[in-house]
């Protein structure tokens, strides 16, 4: 396992030291263990949403019309 160094602020550290106290682990645990859920946290959220993902294929078929999605005309009769 590597080791870094940290930097933090006075009442960052007293929190992260009540925090291992109380729950009887060290402070390299509960870091690791916040990093990991943070980091698995946000790997969701980086995903999006569909529109996201397949951005690039909007404009991709050429010959429909520009309006094709805002144009009520082109709804008729759609989910029948």
């Amino acid at each position: 396992m590597n080791t870094i160094s940290l930097k933090l602020p006075d009442h960052l550290l007293e929190r992260l030291e009540s925090e291992s106290k109380a729950r009887g682990t060290t402070k390299s645990s509960l870091v690791r263990e916040c990093l990991e859920k943070s980091l698995d946290g946000r790997a969701a959220k980086d995903a999006g949403s569909c529109h996201d993902l397949a951005r690039d294929l909007a404009g991709s078929i050429k010959g429909l019309p520009r309006d094709l999605a805002t144009n009520p005309k082109y709804m008729e009769g759609f989910g029948r």
